[in-house]
């Protein structure tokens, strides 16, 4: 199955040369990297998050096998969704499916569903993969698309990607999310502290209570409460905000914002 881009040319640059320029002006690694259980990054155009995202990638070690945890933010298809077969493309090239971690995940989590649908018109995965193909030349991945908030269902999933990545340990959890949506400035830089202050004590539950309580419309919940999950089952002790930033730092607009949050675990 070949997956071909959705969102190339809207949310970063179709041309193949303009859009490797944009990464490496994003992201310049720079000597030693860290070795990293998982990283948060957001999903927007590169125009607005791609330096959140950029940093991050800047910091971390990344190795040619990712897990890439997103969000399905349109009511199609299931819930739960992977593709275990084939290629995603971009206009940098294809970039492969592992077959053999897919497996390995399906094996792990009852609730994972195959399915194309989910993630045909999806972005939040997409974005992260032309980054993924300059910085870690070779890599191959497996995309898991998140459309349900169930907080037992997100605990089941973090656990069974814990078991995967216990196994494999040099696999990487990319997990994408971006911050409160649409609301004032300085209103999404209070809530989003609020909601990272929760993620850097790596705590899933209090996160997911949170943004319930306080209305913080971070649309990839869903995935940073399976990570959080699946960090503590590995034990995972430190985790970093490398950048933040909200639109406004980019349009001007302060009436209207999104925030994004990069973060690395180890």
């Amino acid at each position: 199955m070949l997956r071909l881009p959705a969102v190339a040319g809207r949310f970063y640059p179709n041309n193949p040369d303009e859009l490797t320029s944009a990464v490496r002006e994003y992201a310049r690694p720079q000597p030693p990297l860290e070795p990293a259980k998982a990283c948060l990054v957001p999903h927007a155009g590169y125009t607005y998050s791609g330096h959140v995202a950029g940093a991050v990638f800047s910091r971390i070690a990344l190795p040619t096998k990712i897990i890439i945890l997103g969000v399905r933010h349109f009511p199609r298809g299931e819930s739960i969704a992977t593709i275990s077969n084939g290629a995603w493309r971009t206009p940098l090239g294809d970039a492969p499916i592992d077959e053999t971690l897919a497996s390995a995940l399906h094996k792990e989590c009852p609730l994972l569903r195959e399915d194309r649908v989910a993630h045909s018109t999806e972005h939040s995965i997409e974005v992260q993969l032309p980054f993924l193909q300059v910085l870690s030349p070779g890599l191959a991945f497996v995309p898991i698309a998140l459309g349900t908030v169930r907080y037992d269902d997100l605990v089941a999933v973090g656990a069974a990607l814990a078991r995967v990545l216990a196994a494999s340990p040099e696999v990487l959890l990319l997990t994408t999310s971006d911050l409160n949506h649409y609301e004032n400035d300085a209103t999404t830089r209070v809530k989003d502290k609020k909601a990272i202050d929760q993620i850097l004590a790596f705590n899933p539950r209090a996160l997911y209570d949170l943004c319930a309580s306080e209305n913080i419309s971070m649309c990839g919940l869903g995935p940073t409460v399976a990570m959080l999950t699946a960090l503590r089952a590995l034990n995972a002790k430190q985790a970093t905000l490398v950048r933040y930033a909200t639109s406004a730092d980019v349009s001007g607009d302060t009436s209207s914002v999104v925030g994004y949050a990069g973060l690395i675990f180890s």
